[in-house]
């Protein structure tokens, strides 16, 4: 599939949550969220239907995310039965590697193949100011298991105010470089004021090279994340809500009001 700009659109990011058992500073305010009521999230069965369709259009990258996909009830199954579709050549999974130890063999097991981990600093009084309620322990012994288990590569996002020499990224880089792991340091984010960046390690943030749509929990398939632009999957169907996201995807990123980062997916 190529939109209007000749971009190849290959790539499908899945939020099945907008829950996160986390309140890290720069996405969710301290005292949680308004939650979705769980009659308006994609059912598992929806999701994959949807996908289904998906790949026959030429996509072929599916990446879970959330919230945080890991606290959303039965998400093992959701992996066996993506890593069925024979079209998907690339299955990974973004979380804050909080309950990772927990679960990094049931998804490896399920067919899950590669995932990338939220971690801005690996200072334990910094954890817990950033993330609110966070354990960085938690998060390091998930990522050795991942590690052992055999997933790979298995990346590192590390959210940066200005630069990759900040102390606290730079200490993440010697963390990743020591155990086999790569980083991607993405810029700060703001959606309302449409402050984006390319990301250093990643593609992510390059207009000219976007080759996404994003399924939201609640069944909103977005074109672009900093667009307000979104089509619905139960009201239109699969093949027309692609059609859509798919002729409208913007040039370029402008800002998105409708939206934050727990509910699309980043």
């Amino acid at each position: 599939m190529f939109d209007q700009y000749n971009r190849r659109i290959n790539y499908l990011r899945i939020s099945v949550t907008d829950r996160c058992n986390l309140r890290c500073t720069y996405c969710m305010p301290e005292e949680g969220i308004e939650q979705m009521a769980h009659s308006d999230i994609l059912s598992f069965e929806e999701i994959v239907t949807f996908v289904n369709v998906a790949v026959k259009q030429g996509f072929e990258k599916v990446r879970i995310t959330g919230g945080e996909p890991l606290v959303r009830k039965g998400i093992i199954n959701l992996i066996a039965s993506l890593a069925q579709i024979p079209e998907i050549n690339d299955l990974s999974m973004t979380t804050n590697g909080v309950l990772l130890k927990q679960f990094a063999k049931q998804l490896r097991e399920a067919g899950l193949q590669r995932i990338n981990v939220s971690l801005d600093t690996i200072d334990d009084n910094k954890y817990k100011q950033i993330t609110r309620v966070g354990n960085i322990n938690d998060v390091i012994d998930g990522l050795l298991l991942a590690k052992e288990l055999g997933f790979s590569p298995i990346k590192l996002n590390c959210v940066i105010s200005k630069n990759s020499m900040e102390p606290d990224a730079i200490a993440v880089k010697e963390f990743a470089d020591k155990n086999g792991f790569l980083v991607r340091f993405i810029p700060k984010m703001d959606l309302d004021n449409g402050t984006f960046g390319i990301v250093e390690g990643g593609e992510g943030g390059d207009c000219s090279i976007c080759n996404r749509l994003r399924l939201t929990a609640n069944g909103i398939l977005k074109p672009c994340l900093f667009n307000d632009l979104g089509y619905s999957v139960r009201e239109l169907g699969a093949e027309q809500a692609l059609s859509l996201a798919l002729a409208n995807k913007p040039k370029c990123g402008t800002i998105n009001q409708n939206g934050e980062f727990y509910n699309i997916g980043g």
